[in-house]
């Protein structure tokens, strides 16, 4: 919730490249990342030249395995170049995949190139640029990292909090784009099991701006918690007058010293 993810879509947008995003997920393997085989299209090609009597069996195999029934996962298609240069290649929350398909990645990353066995050896004319983003429900091994730059992303202070809000909804009133932030950078200081991101902050002045709010007030907020919180133990905790707390607080935090 912090724009991880928005770097790759700013670096993309800002170089003129293509984004090819692998979004990971627990039992990600190789085919569903890098290749697969069209198999139903291969079935009624071998239905038709079947139906049709004659065919040759070599010259059919052949094409059974060519460009033509080849389906490009994301790393494959990372390999691949256009008139504008190599993409930017996102992999996205490399936390949730296991460590056999770490190894496979590392192993893909270092040559940047995939050899399938019925084409050859793809290799990529110019290297992408990779931007891989995790979450740290478990550790990345040491030996991905060693080839990756690290950088650690965290909440934005108030006033670029304050600039991404403006920018993402401009037609939010800067007054309440200044409470709406405020009030979520004194909630990442209480106790929450999840504490609201950059998105939220952005989704709930969106909220707010679609029921006609000008001003935050504790039954307000109260009302339309749920965009900037996703769990009921957390947003039970601001339940009375803890929201009113929380917004004298922040309010103070706009009148300057």
């Amino acid at each position: 919730g912090v724009g991880k993810t928005e770097i790759a879509k700013a670096l993309a947008a800002g170089l003129g490249r293509r984004l090819i995003r692998l979004q990971c997920y627990e039992g990600l393997d190789a085919s569903s990342a890098v290749y697969e085989w069209n198999f139903p299209a291969q079935m009624v090609a071998i239905r038709t030249a079947e139906a049709g009597g004659g065919a040759d069996r070599r010259a059919l195999t052949q094409e059974l395995f060519s460009d033509e029934y080849l389906i490009e996962r994301p790393l494959l298609q990372a390999l691949r170049t256009d008139e504008n240069g190599a993409p930017v290649l996102l992999i996205d929350e490399l936390d949730r995949t296991d460590a056999p398909f770490e190894a496979f990645l590392l192993e893909a990353l270092s040559d940047f190139q995939v050899t399938i066995p019925e084409l050859g050896t793809i290799r990529a004319p110019e290297p992408p640029i990779v931007i891989l983003t995790s979450n740290r429900t478990r550790e990345v091994h040491d030996a991905l990292k060693r080839r990756c730059l690290y950088h650690w992303v965290d909440y934005p202070d108030v006033e670029r909090e304050m600039a991404i809000l403006l920018a993402r909804a401009p037609e939010a009133a800067e007054a309440l784009s200044r409470e709406v932030v405020a009030f979520v950078q004194q909630l990442r200081t209480e106790d929450l099991f999840k504490k609201p991101g950059v998105a939220e902050t952005i989704d709930w002045a969106k909220c707010l701006l679609a029921l006609d709010v000008t001003t935050l007030s504790p039954e307000v907020i109260a009302d339309t918690l749920g965009a900037v919180l996703k769990y009921q133990d957390d947003i039970a905790k601001l339940q009375g007058s803890e929201a009113a707390r929380i917004l004298e607080q922040a309010r103070a935090s706009l009148v300057p010293a």
